[in-house]
């Protein structure tokens, strides 16, 4: 993704895993080959990889600059987290920290770490393991969550810490280091960003909408998975808390932003774009 300039704020990405490692298929249950070959028009060349046929994704982090403050939005996976659960995953040690610096950014550097939701991949980076011990790794940043999403995965470690690990290592250290702020799900940030509510993925999930004079963007984190639910939001993830709220969300989300210009920056999209109607329905335009 190349920089993207609204007004006096940038967009960048570091692109931690360049493809999921869930087939299509199986992030959503509900749709089958024949259902997405329906959609393979519109989805080509972009969003659809030609060497095996499925629909591109990637894990990645959002870097926004505002003139006041270096934001990072949601941070993948991780170095060295134990997740054997997922092989691909487990104890991975990439190049996060040095992509990161790339575009000119420290971790000292870094002002706010806002997570859409708490899910393992989406807050792996807001710890690294120091002399043995996870701590923030953006020393000097604020971490916010929605005060709710924190709730109910605080519930969830305290009951099965093991299939939670991702809250012991890569959240509650910024919680203890007194790094992380509660906040309501509409939350306002700063005079660019704001929380907007999108339960249904997980209880606290949240957008957050970007205002510039030059334009509005959305990023959306995991309230669409693949780019075939702009055009099938009925289709829910395998790993939504709540598929029905999940599909009503993403419904009222694809409606609401449907031949606007916003833009939208989802979790996992390999690329940004915009929502458009066509023929009855909807398709997602990349902007490259």
């Amino acid at each position: 993704m190349r920089t993207i300039q609204l007004g006096e704020v940038t967009i960048d990405r570091v692109v931690e895993l360049s493809q999921g490692s869930l087939p299509t298929t199986a992030m959503l249950p509900e749709a089958t080959a024949a259902d997405i070959a329906k959609h393979h028009d519109w989805l080509a060349p972009h969003f659809l990889d030609p060497h095996t046929g499925d629909l591109r994704s990637s894990i990645h982090t959002y870097v926004v600059r505002t003139p006041q403050q270096t934001i990072l939005i949601d941070t993948c996976i991780g170095n060295g987290k134990p997740r054997p659960e997922r092989p691909q995953w487990h104890l991975r040690q990439g190049t996060f920290l040095e992509d990161l610096a790339a575009l000119g950014v420290t971790p000292e550097a870094v002002d706010l770490v806002i997570c859409t939701h708490l899910h393992v991949d989406h807050v792996g980076w807001n710890t690294r393991l120091v002399d043995g011990v996870w701590q923030p790794t953006f020393p000097r940043a604020t971490y916010l969550f929605a005060g709710e999403e924190w709730e109910f995965w605080r519930s969830e470690h305290a009951s099965r810490a093991e299939a939670n690990a991702c809250i012991g290592d890569s959240v509650w250290p910024v919680v203890a280091a007194g790094q992380v702020r509660l906040v309501d799900s509409d939350y306002i940030i700063n005079d660019y960003l704001r929380f907007e509510p999108s339960p249904g993925h997980t209880p606290g999930h949240v957008c957050l909408r970007l205002t510039t004079g030059a334009g509005e963007a959305v990023f959306c984190g995991d309230l669409m998975h693949r780019p075939v639910q702009v055009a099938e939001p009925q289709w829910s993830s395998i790993f939504c808390v709540d598929p029905v709220q999940s599909r009503a969300t993403r419904q009222a989300f694809v409606e609401q932003h449907a031949d606007t210009d916003t833009l939208i920056l989802a979790a996992h999209f390999p690329t940004p774009g915009r929502i458009v109607r066509h023929g009855g329905g909807f398709r997602f335009v990349p902007v490259l």
